[in-house]
């Protein structure tokens, strides 16, 4: 294997660590080698969250560099817009389509213009999936399963290096008992937003 790695961006909260390491430890349970690490902009919620995962790269670094990543997970929308550059060309890009609104927006100091923002990434990575990702994760029970809605929805592209039974026996082994039925049906709904 030449290598596969993910990108995996949003904001402070929404658990692009947990992803970031239910990935590697799939990885990892298949043999292969993984490495994770993570960007923060503020040590709080809310701040923009960057983690990277490399897998069956055992001698290269934990942070992919520009134009590196396979797969960008984009658990927000303007969080997809700055970590594009991270995703290589023809690289696959899913979106969760919920917006979470900086401070200085609800402030009325900046915008957020979300249909040029969807624009910008329909032009720059042809390929991007919007998947309804808090919509899903409200539907299977708790809308702070977002993260896994997307790790299913990435499981259902068939893109990764191992099977959507591996990533979500590694994800019900990490969470604790009395989330594994939520965490479940968002997993689900999401690998069944892969096609959308």
């Amino acid at each position: 294997m030449s290598g596969f790695s993910i990108i995996i961006a949003g904001v402070g909260g929404q658990g692009t660590v947990l992803a970031s390491r239910v990935l590697a430890q799939a990885a990892v349970a298949q043999g292969l080698a993984a490495r994770t690490a993570e960007n923060i902009g503020m040590a709080q919620r809310e701040g923009s969250v960057q983690s990277h995962v490399r897998i069956g790269q055992p001698d290269f670094g934990p942070l992919i560099p520009a134009g590196g990543a396979d797969l960008m997970l984009a658990f927000e929308p303007a969080e997809a817009v700055r970590s594009l550059g991270i995703l290589k060309p023809g690289g696959v890009a899913l979106v969760n389509t919920a917006a979470i609104h900086p401070v200085t927006v609800t402030l009325g100091k900046s915008r957020y213009d979300e249909a040029e923002m969807r624009r910008f990434l329909q032009e720059k990575a042809p390929g991007v999936k919007f998947v309804p990702g808090t919509e899903l994760a409200v539907e299977a029970g708790n809308i702070k399963t977002v993260n896994v809605v997307m790790l299913g929805a990435a499981a259902g592209l068939g893109i990764l290096p191992f099977g959507p039974e591996v990533l979500l026996e590694t994800l019900l082994a990490m969470i604790p008992a009395k989330v594994l039925d939520v965490n479940k049906r968002a997993f689900e709904l999401g690998m069944g937003a892969a096609g959308v």
